[in-house]
């Protein structure tokens, strides 16, 4: 399937309504995925940037060629090297094998060592060009957003912005456009996005952000790798992004926790009341680790102002839910936000040590240095402090 998104720029992706991990196993998707390419007509020119995932390559390419003789294509542009993105440039470049692939210096090396072919490569860095004829497509490097070889490039007279995976969403539609989806699914997808793939790059989101701004290049249209296409006032997902990489927070507290025989999880609705009752007016989310999307959990935590981590002690350690989350939350590099520990206990009781380890090594602030262990099955005194530990967390919240 192929569309055009105006005159001059023709969609040539695939769109994966069966997709539900990413990354390997590591990003779930609730809602499919595109994986967006575009040909550029420019009126003597024509370029297309990026391609496709290698699962769909043949198929990328027996599409593309009802929409053109390959020999047609004068330049392909690597925006960015992940497989998603690259995956079918083998397959393309044995069908035209000198054409020029455009990307930066650091895309070269990754192409390089993803596929292991010299292909004539061209680098580009930040105010290089091509010319289309009638148009152009000028290049701005966008380093660690999210890999080091990123770049934007953006059609003149067309005023497009081709970010890659900069404003994209993991999101499968037939619609293609911001304002044709449900805008409640888009932002849910766009945030999700964001936390837990570029969280740990949020200030060179900004820095990126203002030096494009700082070009007064007008936009119209914001075309990602990934998910809708941004027509309708497309620099809203901008103001957005500015707004995410500024030490996000909502008016949230997130509750995680793992349980063996239910003391923990008594223990985290015992706190969440006791918060409540401290701080009317903030959001609680309690989610088990073990039985919860960790994504999902940790788009919450991106949300939150705070959070607190409960897990029995287990083997003199923490249950692998709530240790495979802390390690995700350690990489992702959160900044300004809170946390507490809590769990039960039968023998040694090292989990909330451990747990304000993992927490303090995640760059949150603890509100309590101790927190909070309970010995076997919480009973009504235990569960008292479990309240009262929940005011101290509310109160500590309060903006």
């Amino acid at each position: 399937m192929a569309f055009k998104v105006n005159d001059n720029v023709t969609w040539v992706g695939k769109i994966d309504w069966e997709l539900r991990k990413f990354h390997g196993e590591e990003l779930s998707v609730h809602k499919g995925s595109t994986y967006n390419s575009y040909l550029v007509r420019g009126g003597n020119k024509t370029a297309l940037i990026d391609t496709i995932w290698r699962p769909f390559a043949r198929e990328f390419i027996t599409e593309l060629k009802k929409v053109i003789d390959l020999s047609e294509i004068d330049y392909i542009v690597a925006n960015h090297a992940e497989s998603d993105h690259s995956g079918s440039l083998p397959e393309l470049l044995r069908e035209i094998p000198d054409t020029p692939v455009y990307c930066t210096n650091a895309g070269v090396k990754s192409l390089r060592g993803h596929y292991h072919q010299d292909w004539n490569f061209q680098p580009v860095k930040t105010g290089d060009k091509i010319d289309l004829g009638s148009k152009e497509l000028i290049f701005v490097e966008a380093k660690m957003l999210h890999w080091p070889d990123s770049m934007f490039c953006y059609l003149t007279g067309d005023n497009i912005l081709f970010p890659n995976d900069a404003f994209g969403q993991h999101y499968a539609s037939e619609y293609m456009f911001n304002d044709l989806v449900d805008q409640d699914e888009l932002y849910k997808e766009a945030i999700k996005y964001y936390a837990n793939i570029l969280t740990p790059f949020s200030k060179m989101v900004t820095a990126k952000i203002k030096e494009v701004v700082g070009l007064n290049l007008p936009v119209e249209m914001i075309c990602p790798s990934h998910g809708v296409i941004w027509r309708k006032d497309p620099l809203q997902i901008v103001n957005k992004y500015m707004e995410w990489a500024d030490h996000y927070q909502e008016n949230q507290v997130t509750i995680i926790y793992d349980t063996m025989w239910d003391g923990t999880r008594r223990a985290a609705e015992a706190i969440a009341s006791g918060i409540k009752e401290a701080n009317s007016s903030i959001n609680i989310k309690l989610y088990n680790a073990a039985r919860s999307d960790t994504n999902d959990i940790v788009t919450e935590i991106f949300k939150s102002k705070g959070i607190l981590v409960g897990s029995p002690t287990i083997n003199k350690g923490i249950l692998h839910s709530i240790a495979s989350l802390m390690e995700m939350a350690k990489g992702l590099n959160f900044q300004q936000k809170k946390g507490a520990a809590f769990g039960c206990y039968g023998w040694s009781g090292e989990s909330v040590k451990m747990i304000n380890g993992m927490l303090e090594e995640a760059g949150f602030a603890l509100i309590n240095k101790d927190g909070l262990r309970m010995l076997w099955n919480p009973d009504e005194e235990a569960i008292a402090d479990c309240v009262a530990y929940g005011k101290e967390i509310g109160a500590a919240l309060i903006s």
